[in-house]
């Protein structure tokens, strides 16, 4: 197992090691010594799933007092994933990250608490299984607009399948200090 750096602190994308052989292939998606070893020192609460069909949208999605740290990894499909360093007091504060993960690659990305996250999808079916450091708190939940022209985020996706809520979250500039990852 290999992880690569970025200038976004903590953020880290994970070769992972993988045997096949005639009768398939076995991986090992999660280890916490491996993953100690790496940085990743937050303890995991909570697994889940999300499985999209193709041109669907989801995010920029982050939890304002409970952060939440993710290990995404793509089981089915394809797709364009992205993280926004939103904590307050980080030197790339508005600065993010993105990803093209598919299935076949073995490939997971370390989002640490306070990194806004979103992806957009490509394959026909798309199932993300994500591993989280904080239990999901709706009321808790804030969101940045994917389109917010000050991200400079290249999207390859025109036109997606986005939720209403998703679509309407307010740009950067809009939210308030109060409203951003503790």
């Amino acid at each position: 197992m290999k992880a690569k750096k970025f200038p976004i602190p903590g953020v880290l994308l994970i070769e992972l090691d993988f045997y096949e052989d005639g009768r398939g292939l076995f991986l090992e998606t999660f280890q916490k010594e491996r993953y100690d070893k790496l940085g990743i020192k937050e303890k995991f609460v909570q697994d889940n799933r999300s499985v999209s069909e193709k041109n669907v949208l989801r995010g920029l999605h982050y939890q304002i007092t409970k952060p939440i740290g993710q290990l995404i990894y793509v089981a089915r499909g394809s797709i364009f994933d992205i993280g926004v360093d939103l904590r307050r007091s980080s030197p790339t504060f508005g600065q993010y990250v993105s990803f093209n993960l598919k299935e076949g690659d073995h490939q997971q990305v370390y989002l640490p608490p306070g990194i806004a996250h979103g992806f957009c999808t490509f394959g026909e079916v798309n199932e993300i299984h994500y591993k989280c450091t904080e239990y999901y708190f709706p009321e808790d939940e804030g969101g940045l607009n994917w389109q917010d022209d000050s991200l400079n985020i290249s999207w390859p996706i025109e036109n997606p399948k986005i939720k209403e809520r998703d679509a309407n979250f307010p740009f950067l500039k809009d939210i308030k200090e109060l409203d951003l990852p503790i």
